[in-house]
């Protein structure tokens, strides 16, 4: 695949990252990419999120190339490329799409869609992992990505899940809103696609949120919702018996996203649609 083809305005640098010519605000800590480079490798919370994304691509898109629309260091990329999947990973910030390559990821652009000035209906599959509670119009950005997939193109997506679950930890990472699975399933079909299957994930989860991030931050008590030390120590997977128990829960919802199963609870919503006309 080769992206100049289908995208009007890029160019590619010496360093390897395509870049297009204009950029576009976006609502994500300028420091944000750098610090998940330092999270991402030993959290168990990655680690889980990307088994679920690569088992979905590989069972209804293996076949299709597939865009990481928002993908931030290509975490999610490198998984799917590792996997043998022709991917493009689609960043908009500078940080991200640096550390992406220096990650390996073969095809970078740091640009958004339309600033690169993609060619409609061009895109088979699309991936928008904890990217859409970033954008404050999320209807209109989803219109707008249903524009570049091609006919019955399939997106993947996750959000965060539970306005109750909201904390200053929302705030920090410049997050518009969580959403409910009903929520982003409708907010999905206003915007012209037809659910494939949807569940939650995460299904431990939403009560020490609530317990150690929601009810501190309504209290005024969440003062460091910022540390990174304390994200680290959040995000490090547990040792001996809880951890067993724990990648048990985990090994549990991959069967049953796998199988196409619900998961009634968790902290993340997770969705694959297809494109209708």
């Amino acid at each position: 695949m080769n992206l100049e083809n289908l995208a009007l305005n890029i160019k590619k640098a010496e360093n390897g990252i395509y870049y297009s010519t204009t950029s576009s605000a976006i609502s994500y800590p300028e420091e944000g990419n750098d610090n998940f480079m330092q999270i991402e490798e030993d959290s168990f919370w990655f680690k889980h999120r990307n088994n679920v994304i690569a088992k979905s691509v590989k069972k209804y898109s293996a076949e299709r190339p597939f865009f990481d629309i928002g993908g931030g260091n290509g975490f999610v990329s490198k998984r799917l490329q590792d996997d043998g999947c022709d991917v493009v990973l689609v960043e908009p910030g500078a940080s991200g799409a640096a550390n992406a390559r220096t990650r390996g990821i073969e095809k970078v652009l740091c640009s958004t869609l339309g600033n690169a000035g993609f060619q409609k209906e061009s895109i088979d599959s699309a991936g928008l992992f904890d990217v859409v509670e970033h954008i404050e119009d999320d209807a209109g950005f989803l219109k707008n990505i249903h524009s570049y997939l091609k006919n019955e193109g399939l997106l993947y997506l996750t959000v965060p899940a539970f306005n109750i679950l909201w904390s200053n930890e929302d705030k920090d990472a410049g997050h518009y809103r969580r959403y409910s699975l009903k929520a982003i399933r409708e907010l999905c079909r206003e915007c012209g696609f037809e659910i494939v299957y949807s569940s939650y994930i995460f299904s431990i989860l939403p009560l020490p949120i609530f317990l150690f991030r929601s009810i501190p931050s309504k209290l005024g008590l969440n003062r460091n919702s910022d540390d990174l030390n304390k994200h680290k120590k959040e995000h490090r997977e547990s040792k001996g018996l809880l951890s067993k128990i724990i990648n048990s829960i985990w090994a549990w919802e991959l069967r049953q996203v796998q199988r196409s199963k619900k998961i009634r609870f968790g902290s993340s919503c997770f969705v694959i649609a297809k494109k209708q006309q």
